[in-house]
């Protein structure tokens, strides 16, 4: 029977060639098999897969696959034309291995598999690092690996030039502020700005039909982000994935950054490039859910052993994919050793844990009989939770400086608290609650504000029991959603002011910063990742008003600290306006641990003009000027406001002994300091 193998076509054998002699030395050391079978191998990606090595005095490659129930498991590629070669199994683990003396780096394979149910299929290996350009699927044999090789350094970076000639880079307005870095804030308190980024439709610089090589980010994308003031770049998820269109949502190559940018080492030098610059790189991971391909993880050995086996826990309604077993210990190994993989092979500086939220509740997107409750009939997957926890604990112990944020989007308490006192041991979680009541309010005609004011002041009340980010991502732009231009109402002149004073407001809020590519351009359409971002829209003052925002709000907000360094705790926030819904006007303090710091943010979402607008604040802070203003012409505003600054009166109001009185522009946020206390 013919079988298809990526680009290559072969004939299955009737019979599986012998294994090699039993005098053939073994890869799996008796230690690796211990803890292969206990679940417990800290770097599985070490001895699975394809390895490049000398055994018994000769040059070859060790492969080695887990398929416990698998009748047999045999291996094909360049490197014996193509035909089944048997493995040899360790029943103690449930690992097949088998030397190829001559079989070299850069040689594809694939593993061949006669079922537990009798069905022989064609399996590409969970831990190649490199695979072919879907839709093929075979794996590449990878240069040597071990943990000396791993990516450790972060202060030089070597990148290829692209071929062709460089395209421009994305234009940049002129900045009205001086920029520089500040330097991190200990204990967590550092600024953090993530700029969200989709590989594929970012830029195009070979034209709409062609796709960025990593080398292509390194040389643009990694000087724009700087550039704007970012901290940290999140690239959508880089694993390997048969669709396009999911994004990389339903990865099936976990250790292998996909093949559409081009070679494993690519994406290493983007990486380099990305710490060359002063920055950190974050991924996507996706540890919630497989897609069900047939050379993938699903019935990997003829049984449902990467998934659940009941359709009612192992398979998800919404998307259609496979849900990881987390009650079983080598699959918990493989996700665990696969996030430590990326930290410290690749060397990125955190994981973006996406959906959560679905792996917490075995009813997520369930009606009532259609799943199975935990051991004592309760909703949460006390798997799930055990895995994170381990997860974290893994990643805290070995890699201590790495982030990890979890997308979660219901009230599971303690998502960031320390796995030690029952929490799940996340750096930061995303702060859904604040960006659904946030949209929600700015969504509104400004004329019916009044009735949804405590929609911007409800987050408050519990903004400082997680540490948290807000989040204006991908998922706020697609599926008929709209831009988030789109959702402002009014004129296209208050959809802008508006627009701005979103940013605003979100850069002053508690809580790190997320913004997803082209929100800095007001895209006025959805994102489409068949395309790139519209950059024409730059040469309209009005758009390039906007980039020019966001790339002053990244600089001031590294800056000033009182805007990061005391995100979680309470005395980081204190209102001075917060009742006033007739006029829709807010205004907060922001404080770091010095009084001169102090930055107070004031908000009038409505188009009216406040004249003589007093505000309350601290005793002895002395003339306040202005750091920010949304109106300002520079962005595209209407140039109302206070340019020389307001001076503190000793006139109280709003529970303060001195005040301020200022002109609030239409539609914008006022950010101002202290010039002496």
């Amino acid at each position: 029977m013919a079988l298809s193998s990526g680009s290559h076509s072969v004939h299955a054998p009737a019979s599986f060639f012998p294994p090699p002699p039993p005098s053939t030395p073994d890869w799996l050391g008796e230690l690796d098999r211990w803890l292969l079978a206990e679940g417990q191998h800290r770097r599985p990606w070490l001895k699975l897969g394809a390895h490049p090595t000398t055994l018994g005095g000769v040059d070859g490659t060790a492969f080695a696959v887990w398929a416990p129930h698998a009748r047999v498991v045999a291996l094909m590629g360049d490197f014996n034309g193509w035909q089944a070669h048997a493995m040899r199994l360790h029943p103690q683990c449930g690992v097949w291995e088998l030397f190829v003396p001559g079989a070299a780096t850069g040689q594809w394979y694939q593993f061949e598999i006669l079922g537990a149910d009798g069905q022989r299929v064609l399996k590409t290996d969970p831990y190649a690092r490199e695979t072919e350009l879907p839709p093929k699927f075979a794996a590449r044999i990878s240069p040597s690996l071990d943990r000396s090789a791993s990516h450790t350094s972060t202060d030089t970076a070597t990148a290829a030039t692209p071929s062709g000639g460089a395209p421009l880079q994305p234009p940049l307005a002129t900045s009205s502020h001086q920029r520089q870095w500040t330097a991190p804030v200990a204990n967590g308190a550092a600024p953090m700005a993530i700029y969200e980024v989709h590989a594929g439709s970012w830029r195009r610089p070979w034209g709409p039909h062609t796709t960025a090589t990593w080398d292509d980010l390194t040389h643009h994308l990694v000087p724009y982000v700087a550039e704007m003031g970012f901290t940290h770049i999140e690239l959508m998820p880089v694993a390997e994935h048969p669709f396009y269109g999911s994004w990389g949502y339903q990865p099936t190559g976990l250790f292998a950054p996909t093949a559409r940018h081009g070679g494993s080492e690519g994406f290493r030098r983007l990486v380099d490039a990305v710490h060359a610059a002063g920055l950190k790189l974050i991924i996507d991971w996706v540890p919630a859910h497989f897609p069900s391909d047939g050379h993938a993880l699903a019935r990997f050995d003829g049984t449902a052993l990467y998934e659940y086996a009941d359709p009612r826990e192992g398979f998800h309604r919404d998307w259609h994919t496979l849900i990881y077993n987390w009650a079983r210990p080598e699959v918990r190994n493989f996700l665990v050793g696969n996030a430590l993989f990326w930290i410290e092979h690749y060397g990125v500086d955190g994981l973006r844990v996406d959906a959560v939220a679905s792996m917490l509740y075995r009813d997520y997107s369930r009606p009532d009989g259609e799943w199975v409750a935990n051991q004592y009939g309760g909703r949460e997957n006390l798997e799930a939770i055990a895995f994170l926890r381990e997860l974290n604990d893994v990643l805290n112990t070995e890699a201590p400086h790495a982030l990890t944020i979890a997308e979660e989007s219901t009230a599971f308490p303690r998502v960031t608290g320390p796995t030690r006192d029952g929490g799940l041991g996340f750096t930061h979680k995303w702060n859904m609650g604040w960006m659904h009541d946030t949209l929600a309010y700015f969504a509104q005609d400004p004329i019916n504000r009044r009735w949804h004011h405590d929609q911007l002041t409800f987050g408050l009340t519990y903004a400082h029991t997680e540490r948290f980010v807000l989040p204006l991502s991908h998922d706020e732009v697609v599926h008929g959603k709209g831009s988030l231009l789109a959702k402002m109402p009014g004129d296209r002149w208050q959809q802008l002011a508006n627009l701005r004073a979103l940013l605003a407001w979100m850069y002053g809020h508690p809580g790190k910063k997320l913004l997803f590519m082209g929100i800095e351009l007001a895209q006025p359409t959805e994102w489409a990742h068949d395309g790139e971002l519209p950059w024409h829209l730059l040469s309209d003052p009005a758009h390039a008003g906007v980039q020019r925002l966001v790339r002053d709000l990244n600089h001031l907000y590294r800056q000033h600290p009182a805007l990061s360094a005391r995100d979680n705790e309470p005395g980081g926030f204190a209102w001075h306006v917060v009742d006033d819904a007739a006029q829709s006007v807010f205004a907060f303090g922001r404080h770091s641990h010095h009084p001169a710091d102090a930055v107070l943010v004031v908000a009038n979402l409505t188009p009216v003009v406040r004249h003589g607008y007093r505000i309350g604040v601290p005793t002895g802070s002395g003339h306040w000027h202005e750091l920010l203003n949304t109106d300002s012409v520079h962005y595209g505003g209407s140039n109302v406001g206070n340019p020389g600054g307001a001076p503190a009166e000793a006139v109280a109001t709003h529970g303060f002994a001195q005040s301020v009185v200022l002109t609030l522009p239409p539609l914008a946020v006022l950010w101002l300091q202290a010039k002496n206390y």
